[in-house]
């Protein structure tokens, strides 16, 4: 494939400039993420208009020209599952990014499986074939070799024939404000998870009391520093059931602290006392600023109930051609019988009756739980074989 190849930083700013006019812009990452803090960005793949290149950002001092590009409003941005993606643009601007067209959200509101990866996408909608065989590249090693260059750029070369094939199909079908809806969703999905204290995402929290919860966290916020001081993993400075363990025993002293078994590993040795300090500072927080357990949605409700109407979100998708996984789960159903059956006027808002998805499957499910919508069996062959019916005129 004719490509530039882009190895400075004032190269990556002059291609920039040249592709600032162009109405869309397509791009992807390969990153590596075992064994660091964030993930390392090794490979930068852009196609806009014309212009197709790849940028290296191991010999560059940063890629701010691009993400500054496609933080700013004025072209279509199109890639393809773009969490990562997401989250390296805000990183590097504070910004999501602008115009985000992905195209693997997209498929999902046409009724296309969800998630697809790219090779499904390139399969269903221009009748190619991706070439394989470099999933696991490690994408530090320099230099790289033709066929991983290409391997790579084809993951941008047929984005704008996608994007232009699912915007008319979402438009035809009237969901461009729903897709609009959770697109801004999952960037501010990834944004929270950059800004906000995770630490309720520790392995084991289940039946920990309000103190031994604010030991998690206190041990987390010291955990979190750690990994990125030394530029790796938070699971590899302390594991999650040593984390536990450490909470439920609620004490700072360093003796009992060394005691756990795990704890003994050379590594932890020299910050015992760094542990043992977040643990005090956790002991010592007044009663009414530990943190509390969400009040939960899954009051008593019946558990058959919440299994049928889960089954039925692959009949009530199929009517709306809608990918089941895009909706919800059956997480989200048990939140919305719960709510239904025992929900309180200042509860939150079940996640199924919430925006698009309460037009979708959120009013069906009521109907069915008031009994004014019934399920039968249309054609027991069908792979769908179920359909609604209207109880009530």
């Amino acid at each position: 494939m004719q490509h530039e190849s882009i190895t400075t930083h004032e190269q990556l700013a002059q291609f920039c400039d040249l592709i600032s006019q162009e109405e869309w812009v397509g791009f992807d990452t390969e990153f590596v993420s075992e064994d660091r803090y964030r993930p390392e960005l090794c490979l930068l793949q852009i196609a806009a208009g014309s212009h197709l290149a790849v940028v290296d950002p191991l010999k560059m001092a940063d890629t701010l020209p691009f993400w500054d590009l496609i933080s700013s409003p004025g072209r279509t941005v199109i890639a393809h599952a773009a969490r990562e993606e997401i989250r390296f643009c805000y990183r590097f601007t504070g910004k999501p990014i602008a115009g985000l067209f992905d195209v693997q959200l997209a498929a999902g509101f046409t009724g296309i499986e969800y998630p697809a990866s790219l090779g499904t996408l390139v399969s269903r909608l221009e009748g190619k074939t991706l070439a394989k065989g470099e999933s696991r590249t490690n994408w530090r090693h320099r230099p790289l070799s033709r066929h991983q260059i290409k391997y790579a750029l084809q993951d941008v070369t047929e984005l704008r024939s996608m994007q232009e094939k699912l915007s008319d199909k979402v438009h035809q079908m009237q969901r461009e404000k729903w897709l609009a809806e959770e697109t801004a969703a999952l960037q501010q999905a990834v944004i929270d998870g950059e800004e906000l204290e995770n630490w309720r995402r520790v392995s084991g929290l289940s039946g920990l009391s309000p103190r031994q919860m604010e030991v998690v966290r206190q041990i987390w916020l010291w955990r979190e520093a750690r990994a990125e001081y030394i530029d790796q993993p938070p699971r590899r400075v302390l594991r999650d059931d040593l984390v536990i363990e450490l909470a439920k025993r609620e004490t700072d002293q360093v003796d009992r602290i060394r005691s756990v078994r795990g704890m003994e590993r050379r590594n932890l040795t020299p910050y015992y006392d760094d542990i043992a300090a977040a643990i005090r500072t956790a002991l010592d927080t007044p009663e009414a600023d530990l943190p509390r357990r969400p009040r939960s949605a899954r009051r008593k409700f019946s558990n058959l109930l919440a299994q049928f109407l889960s089954m039925s979100i692959n009949c009530v998708c199929r009517q709306h051609q809608m990918a089941p996984a895009i909706v919800g789960n059956m997480d989200s159903v048990r939140e919305l019988v719960a709510y239904e059956l025992a929900g309180k006027p200042d509860d939150k808002l079940p996640y199924l009756l919430r925006g698009w998805r309460s037009e979708v499957v959120g009013k069906s499910f009521r109907d069915l739980l008031s009994g004014e919508l019934a399920i039968r069996v249309a054609d027991r062959h069908s792979d769908e074989p179920l359909e609604f019916i209207r109880t009530k005129a």
